[in-house]
C-alpha cells in the first residue's frame, strides 16, 4: 500500500485541518518564543550555582488554603557538595516569594534575580551532606487551561467541594514550590506533607506515610517517594476522594495499583480503569518492569485532562475511550482504549524512569510515549492494528519545527515530537527487521538508563549500537530537520529508477517495495539508481514515514 500525500480529497483535507486544530490543544508545551532572555538561560542551563551541588532529598511541607488560593510552608533541601562554592541557586517563580532560608538554624543572605534566588552559604566542604530550609509563601499562578499553561487548578466538584490539582510540565515546578528546577538533577527521594482543611484528602506521589489530625480543623497528609523523581512529576491533588485498589502480579512481584476518584465517580472508575492493569501487562512486556514498584502505581482523578506525575498519574478524560472521546488516528483503533490511561502511564517508563536532561530533548518523553499507544494495540490486537493506528496519526504532523529544540533555555522542539516521533520509531522498527531485537532495545533502554537523566545523543547512540546500524543521518533527518524524505521514482522498460529528495546529507534509508508477485528492498540515496523490475507499478511499504512521488 502506498502512502502518498499528494492525493487527498477536499473532505479529507477538512478532516485533517480539524484534527490539526484539535491536536494543537494536546501538546503540553506550546511555547512560540524565539528570542531568549537572561531568565530563560538561568532557568534552562546548568549554571555554576547549580553544578557544584547534587540533590539528595527534599521534604516539601506546605499548607494549602483553598478558600484563599494561598500556600505557604518550607522545603528542606539536602545536598552533597561536589566542588567549592558558597552560592546556591534556588528557583521560585513570581509572584511566589521566599521569606527566609536557614542553614543549621542560622539565617542566610538571599539575593533575588527575577525567578532565581541566590542563597549565600557558609564554606562548603567537598563530600559533605548538608541541608537548608527554604521558607516561602504566596498566591501561586492559577492554571487557566491546565495542563498546557500550568500552575494550580482551583476548582469545585459538582457537590461544591474543593477540587484542586497542580500541573507544571515545561513551566516548571518552581511555579509553586522552591527547588533546583532543572531536569538534569533528580532528587533521590522525597517526602511531601500537605496540610488541608479537614474533610478533604490530598493524594501525592509515592506511598502514604501518615495522616495527622491537627487542632485547627486541618489534617496533614504525608507521602514518601523512595525513587528519584523529576521536579515536574511532584504533585498535589486535593478533593473529596474515595479509593479502590488491586494487586498486579508483575515482573518484579506484586505491584499495588491504587485508584483515587471523586466519590460519585466510583462505579464509573471501577469499569473504566480496567485499562490500567491491561496497560501494565502490555508495557512490562515491551519496556520491562514498572520502574517504581517501591512507590506503587496510582491513577488520580483531577479537574484537567491528565499528566504523567510519577507514581501519581493524573486522569481527567471523562471516563471514556479515545482522547476525550475522539480517535486521534481516525482509524477506529484509538477508541479501543482510554487515551489518558495508556499515554500518561506510558510516561512512567519514558519521562519518569528515563528523563531528558534538557527540555530541548523532550521528544524522548513524548515520542516514545506516543509510540507506546500503538504498542498497546500491538500487544492486544496485533501488528496490523498497531500500524493502522500509528500511520493514521501522521495526519497530525505539521513538520513546522525540528523535534529537538534549542538547548540551555528551557525550550522544547515542535509538538510533532508526539506523532512524528512515534512514526520515526515505527519506521525504525522496520529497519531493525527483528521484533525480538526491537523489544530487547526498548527494554534495554529502560534497564541501562534506569532512573537516569539522558540526552538525545545518548538515546541515539544506544539504538545505533544495539541495532548494529549506522543511524546518524536517520536521526538527523527526523529529529533535526523538518523535511520528510520523498522517494521519486519512475518505471520504464521494466527498469525502476529512483532517488531521495528533501533529505539531509548521507540519508540512505532502505525501504521495501511490493509489486503484484514479489516484495523487495531498495536502497535509495540522493543519487539516481536503476534496477530491473518486472512490474508496471509498485507500492511503497506504508510502514516507512516517507512521501513518494511517481514521475
Amino acid at each position: 500500500m502506498r502512502f502518498n500525500c499528494n492525493k487527498i480529497t477536499f473532505k479529507q483535507l477538512v478532516c485533517v485541518v480539524c484534527f490539526l486544530t484539535f491536536f494543537n490543544t494536546q501538546a503540553q508545551l506550546l511555547q512560540e518564543k524565539t528570542n531568549f532572555t537572561k531568565q530563560d538561560t538561568l532557568r534552562g542551563s546548568i549554571t555554576p550555582e547549580r553544578e557544584w551541588w547534587d540533590l539528595t532529598y527534599y521534604h516539601l511541607d506546605i499548607e494549602v488554603k483553598p478558600d484563599e488560593k494561598f500556600i505557604s510552608g518550607k522545603n528542606t533541601i539536602q545536598y552533597k557538595v561536589l566542588k567549592p562554592n558558597q552560592v546556591m541557586q534556588i528557583d521560585l517563580q513570581e509572584p511566589m516569594e521566599i521569606t527566609k532560608v536557614l542553614q543549621d538554624g542560622k539565617p542566610c543572605t538571599i539575593r533575588r534575580d527575577g525567578n532565581v534566588f541566590y542563597i549565600m552559604l557558609e564554606e562548603q566542604n567537598i563530600g559533605d551532606i548538608n541541608s537548608i530550609e527554604v521558607y516561602y509563601k504566596g498566591y501561586p499562578r492559577e492554571a487557566k487551561r491546565a495542563p498546557w499553561d500550568g500552575g494550580f487548578s482551583w476548582k469545585k466538584d459538582k457537590n461544591g467541594k474543593h477540587f484542586i490539582a497542580t500541573s507544571c510540565q515545561g513551566l516548571g515546578a518552581s511555579v509553586w514550590w522552591p527547588n533546583k528546577d532543572h531536569m538534569y538533577d533528580e532528587v533521590d527521594s522525597l517526602l511531601i506533607s500537605v496540610t488541608i482543611p479537614r474533610g478533604l484528602k490530598n493524594i501525592s506521589n509515592g506511598r502514604l506515610r501518615n495522616i495527622t489530625l491537627n487542632n485547627n480543623d486541618t489534617e496533614t497528609w504525608s507521602w514518601f517517594v523512595n525513587n528519584p523523581i523529576n521536579n515536574y512529576g511532584v504533585n498535589v491533588n486535593i478533593g473529596d476522594y474515595t479509593n479502590f485498589s488491586e494487586i498486579y502480579e508483575g515482573e518484579n512481584g506484586d505491584l499495588d495499583m491504587d485508584y483515587w476518584v471523586l466519590s460519585y465517580n466510583l462505579e464509573k472508575a471501577k469499569q473504566q480503569f480496567k485499562d490500567a492493569p491491561k496497560m501494565m501487562k502490555a508495557f512490562e512486556h515491551w519496556f520491562g518492569p514498572y520502574p517504581f514498584y517501591e512507590d506503587s502505581f496510582k491513577l488520580v482523578e483531577v479537574p484537567y485532562l491528565g499528566m504523567e506525575h510519577q507514581s501519581s498519574v493524573t486522569y481527567g478524560n471523562g471516563y471514556q475511550n479515545g482522547y476525550l472521546g475522539r480517535d486521534l488516528s481516525r482509524t477506529g483503533w484509538g477508541l479501543k482504549f482510554d487515551f489518558i490511561i495508556i499515554h500518561e502511564a506510558g510516561h512512567e517508563w519514558f519521562a519518569n524512569n528515563i528523563t531528558n536532561k534538557d527540555v530541548a530533548d523532550m521528544w524522548i518523553h513524548e515520542g516514545f510515549t506516543a509510540y507506546s499507544e500503538n504498542l498497546f494495540l500491538d500487544y492486544y490486537y496485533g501488528s496490523e492494528a498497531s500500524a493502522d493506528y500509528v500511520i493514521g496519526t501522521r495526519a497530525n504532523i505539521q513538520n513546522d519545527r525540528p523535534l529537538i529544540g534549542p538547548y540551555n533555555v528551557n525550550k522544547e522542539g515542535s509538538s510533532d515530537m508526539y506523532y512524528k516521533g512515534a512514526n520515526m520509531l515505527h519506521t525504525l522498527r522496520q529497519l531493525v527487521e527483528d521484533d525480538n531485537l526491537w523489544r530487547e532495545i526498548l527494554r534495554g533502554l529502560n534497564q541501562d538508563f534506569y532512573h537516569q537523566t539522558v540526552s538525545s545523543q545518548q538515546i541515539e547512540n544506544y539504538i545505533s549500537t544495539k541495532s548494529g546500524k549506522e543511524l546518524t543521518a536517520f536521526f538527523n533527518q527526523y529529529l533535526r530537520d523538518v523535511r520528510v524524505p520523498t522517494l521519486e521514482y519512475k518505471i520504464e522498460n521494466n527498469m525502476l529508477k529512483f532517488r531521495y529528495v528533501d533529505i539531509v546529507e548521507g540519508f540512505d534509508m532502505p525501504i521495501e517495495i511490493e509489486g503484484k508477485n514479489n516484495r523487495t528492498w531498495i536502497y535509495p540515496t540522493a543519487d539516481w539508481k536503476t534496477i530491473p523490475i518486472p512490474e508496471e507499478d509498485i507500492n511503497i511499504d506504508r510502514d516507512y514515514y516517507i512521501y513518494s512521488k511517481k514521475l
